[in-house]
């Protein structure tokens, strides 16, 4: 099969789901009502700051992205590509679109605010209470596993004498302070956006460039952990027009230009689909259900995105129609859109669908495959392939970066929310309201999971990540059901991922209690699970008695 059917049908899918189903919910949502934005209302130069549409498509869809579109569908290949292209269509537009947006719209009707409020509102004090524990436990492994993600990427390894490490760690660093540069010229010098964005993909350009020459950055895995943990403090407790969305806005471009380079090398040349359609349903110990739809997580729907909707994007929308649209609706099939060309990647690389999920010797790492394989796309058109790698990795580490500096953000702000809202205010409860406390409490638990390492942190954190999609589409059923509407559209994806996700934890629970399993993940995942049951059965209790 050719690989041109994927891409263009995706496309095509896409642009039909963001017009007909993404203008149904805007309608039935209310979003032309909104006629001031919270951005505006609450206005405050550090949290809340009105942000150009462009700027913040840029800022979400980097922060929603993370490396969760390119790994996920690479290690789900395995069962074969058409059931991973299949979920990732469908998850796109009828679960993670609807999860992003509904997130989206919820907390601009309620002052920019978390899901974890809308939920104290919507349901209870209670509830509210138990989701942001969920959803501040769920962060600190999002923080854990993309922290030694980069630092792998970046590694620099002397006895391999591979320079692609060095070569886009260097360039990274060039690049924030590039961010800062871009941020302070936009807010302070008042700098056009146009001016001020050519100039800064210039200078992305260059930084590349003088990565690609002089990486000059030769450090080891421990050492970026320590300066990525420095560097996610920062962006956790400056303003966030300072680093964080100019970061993010600039990242945008790197991205969009990944994107365009394998879509266009991809229709050059317009390689053979390899792999199987379908491999089997059960794949050495895994099994379609549930781990096809845990894995490809931020390529159809992602939990995580419900916390930068409703936790960065909400406070930065300047109008809420059609940008609340573009952003939360259509952020997700971009994303999706992702997904598909790593999908396309591995096909083309893999003729048996084995991956680094069972063979990693064969075509390495997912960061790896997907490099590899679009800088070879890339190629076709005249990119030299060792440039292409390092770009590649680049944009790749700068997926992972954006999610992981975001969520340190968005970690900080919950722990705030758990100490505001505390019954009997303490000493302890005062301290973690600090946003500075609030942060280094963050980071610290993420630190003890990052000692376990991105191989054993990652499949608690897909079950976590998906469960919490389930826990925020309940959320926004019951915000759209206090509003005395129907809300099929979200309960019909809310009850399917509680199904997956509460198998794929009791799954893991019982691997990793047997003998070679890792027991601090099975404890892991039996808290999380309580707490969402815990969450499920205060949500039916309310809403029966509101029936009553």
């Amino acid at each position: 099969m050719n690989s041109l059917v994927i891409l263009i049908s995706a496309i095509v899918f896409f642009l039909i789901a963001y017009i007909c189903y993404g203008g149904h919910l805007a309608k039935k949502w209310g979003l032309a009502d909104i006629k001031e934005t919270p951005a505006h209302r609450l206005q405050d130069n550090m949290d809340y700051v009105p942000t150009d549409a462009r700027v913040l498509f840029g800022h979400h869809f980097s922060s929603i992205a993370g490396a969760g579109p390119i790994t996920g569908p690479i290690l789900a290949a395995v069962f074969g590509w058409l059931p991973v292209y299949l979920w990732i269509i469908v998850g796109s537009i009828f679960f993670g679109g609807v999860h992003d947006f509904g997130a989206l719209v919820a907390s601009l009707n309620n002052d920019g605010k978390s899901i974890g409020e809308i939920i104290k509102t919507n349901v209870s004090k209670r509830a509210q209470t138990i989701f942001n524990w969920y959803a501040w436990v769920t962060i600190t492994l999002v923080v854990a596993a993309f922290t030694d993600i980069c630092a792998k990427t970046f590694a620099y390894n002397p006895s391999s004498g591979n320079l692609t490490g060095a070569q886009s760690g260097t360039a990274s660093i060039i690049f924030i302070a590039l961010a800062f540069l871009f941020g302070f010229a936009r807010n302070k010098l008042h700098a056009p956006l146009g001016v001020s964005t050519i100039l800064g993909v210039v200078l992305v350009a260059g930084a590349i460039i003088i990565g690609y020459f002089c990486p000059v950055l030769k450090f080891s895995v421990n050492e970026w952990r320590v300066i990525l943990i420095f560097y996610i403090f920062a962006a956790s407790v400056l303003p966030v027009w300072l680093l964080l969305q100019p970061r993010d806005y600039l990242c945008s471009f790197l991205l969009y230009a990944m994107m365009a380079g394998a879509v266009i090398g991809v229709f050059v040349k317009h390689p053979t689909v390899n792999m199987q359609a379908f491999t089997s349903f059960t794949v050495g110990k895994s099994t379609l259900f549930p781990v096809l739809f845990v894995t490809v997580a931020c390529g159809a729907i992602s939990g995580f995105h419900s916390l930068i909707s409703s936790g960065t994007t909400s406070k930065q929308l300047g109008k809420a129609k059609p940008d609340g649209q573009l952003i939360g609706y259509g952020g997700m099939l971009v994303e999706g859109l992702l997904a598909i060309v790593a999908l396309i990647v591995v096909c083309y690389l893999s003729k048996d669908g084995l991956t680094a999920i069972t063979d990693g010797k064969k075509l390495g790492t997912p960061a790896v495959v997907f490099a590899n394989g679009v800088a070879e796309f890339m190629n076709t058109f005249g990119i030299n392939l060792q440039l292409g790698k390092v770009f590649v990795t680049l944009a790749y580490s700068a997926f992972a970066l954006t999610s992981l500096d975001t969520a340190t953000r968005i970690g900080r702000y919950l722990l705030q929310e758990l100490a505001k809202g505390a019954k009997k205010p303490n000493a302890a409860t005062k301290a973690a309201g600090n946003m500075y406390i609030a942060t280094i409490l963050t980071v610290a638990v993420s630190v003890i999971f990052l000692v376990a390492g991105y191989a054993k942190v990652w499949p608690i954190f897909g079950s976590a990540n998906q469960l919490l999609a389930a826990l925020a589409l309940l959320a926004i059923t019951a915000w759209v059901l206090n509003k005395g509407k129907h809300s099929f559209e979200t309960i019909i994806p809310m009850i399917f991922m509680f199904a997956v996700t509460f198998t794929a934890l009791i799954l893991m629970i019982i691997k990793n209690f047997q003998p070679g399993g890792f027991i601090p993940l099975s404890i892991i995942a039996i808290v999380l699970f309580v707490l969402a049951v815990m969450q499920l059965i205060e949500a039916v209790r309310v809403f029966t008695r509101k029936q009553a």
